[in-house]
């Protein structure tokens, strides 16, 4: 079986670090109902809009089947 991958970049506002819980389940759950399965989530430096700085936030990896 073959496999196709897709990352997200998911990051809040550069002000506060607290990740708000209810728009990643929404992230999740659009990803999921599009047939996305959630493999990792993994911490990084998210490049934001503004700015040559980074910002931390998640990159999550999904993945699913190929037709």
């Amino acid at each position: 079986m073959s496999y196709e991958y897709k990352v997200v970049n998911f990051r809040e506002s550069l002000i506060g670090d607290a990740i708000d819980s209810d728009k990643l389940e929404k992230t999740l759950n659009k990803q999921a109902a599009d047939g996305w399965q959630l493999k990792a989530i993994t911490a990084a430096d998210v490049k934001g809009r503004i700015g040559p700085g980074a910002v931390e936030g998640l990159l999550l990896t999904f993945e699913r089947p190929t037709a």
